[in-house]
């Protein structure tokens, strides 16, 4: 059974707050953390079938952590990120990550990319192509 529940990790309470609103009207909940070690506990517990992530979440772990989180825990990592950088997006996508959503971009791409990833494709924000 797939769980209708989905994590949402941010250092920034205001980005999970506005998130949180746009993420309810598609899943049944939303788990929001700010660290790394609530995301990994959270990701555990619910076992939910995306998490969404901020980029800074990871970066001082360095990027292998995305792929250890989709391997342990089976769940399709969006990655959020403030870069508009073509090789970091590359980097995270090939690093394990179902996605990467531009946080500028986050309120009319973030369905979408579940949408898409949901379709078993690869979702990149079109901003971030356009940039690249």
């Amino acid at each position: 059974m797939i769980n209708n529940c989905i994590v949402l990790a941010d250092k920034h309470q205001n980005v999970l707050e506005g998130l949180r609103g746009l993420l309810e009207t598609t899943f049944g909940g939303v788990v929001m953390v700010a660290d790394q070690p609530s995301l990994i506990e959270a990701l555990s517990k619910i076992r939910p079938q995306f998490a969404i992530v901020d980029l800074s979440l990871l970066i001082h772990e360095e990027l292998n952590s995305v792929c250890t989180l989709n391997s342990h825990c089976g769940v399709k990592l969006i990655i959020l990120s403030d870069y508009d950088d073509p090789d970091i997006a590359a980097e995270v996508l090939s690093a394990g990550a179902a996605g990467i959503v531009l946080k500028r971009c986050a309120g009319t791409d973030l369905l979408d990319a579940v949408d898409s990833i949901s379709a078993g494709k690869t979702y990149i924000s079109p901003a971030l192509k356009k940039d690249g």
